[in-house]
């Protein structure tokens, strides 16, 4: 199973699992350095969404640079049992990381929470740009930030206002905040 550091934070230089299964593409150092450097000045105490969580290291990362309580949604069963052994790993299980199962489209369509940030890598293989609008709506308003990973041109997001984009190989990272 390859393995992946955290880049950042109080769990700098440990190792996380990733899972084997098909669809999962873990986001590469110098893109998730962006990411960061993107947010990190909101990241402190807030509270944070992992949209298509994978092995769960892009909220991993927000643990360790000092998030509230990060809420991870993955579909695949085998990635959802792969962020808990991560988070368990750290010691956040359940204290700083939450992880849930579930189709996150279906989930957020009718979520109520909201999220300071919302960080939505989702697979690339099946992006569907309106489809991932509805991350939009679980975004705080009015001091919420919206980091997408996308293929291809940024998308409008309802609500929201495209403020950078950074583009690395095939991978696009844009962050949107409220109107």
């Amino acid at each position: 199973m390859e393995k992946l550091r955290i880049i950042s934070g109080k769990y700098k230089g440990r190792t996380l699992k990733v899972p084997d299964t098909k669809g999962v593409h873990p986001m590469g150092s110098r893109e998730k350095i962006a990411l960061f450097n993107m947010i990190n000045d909101a990241v402190p105490g807030n509270f944070v969404l992992d949209a298509f969580s994978g092995s769960g290291a892009l909220g991993i990362e927000a643990i360790s640079r000092g998030a509230g309580l990060v809420v991870f949604l993955e579909k695949s069963h085998v990635a959802y049992r792969t962020i808990i052994e991560n988070l368990e790993s750290i010691g956040e299980y359940g204290r700083h990381g939450i992880p849930g199962c579930g189709d996150a489209y279906k989930i957020l369509a009718t979520a109520t929470d909201r999220f300071g940030i919302v960080i939505a890598d989702p697979p690339y293989d099946k992006y569907d740009p309106e489809k991932i609008k509805v991350v939009a709506k679980v975004v705080a308003d009015p001091i919420g930030i919206l980091v997408l990973s996308h293929p291809g041109e940024a998308p409008e997001m309802p609500g929201l206002k495209l403020e950078k984009t950074r583009s690395y190989a095939g991978a696009n990272i844009s962050v949107y905040h409220h109107i």
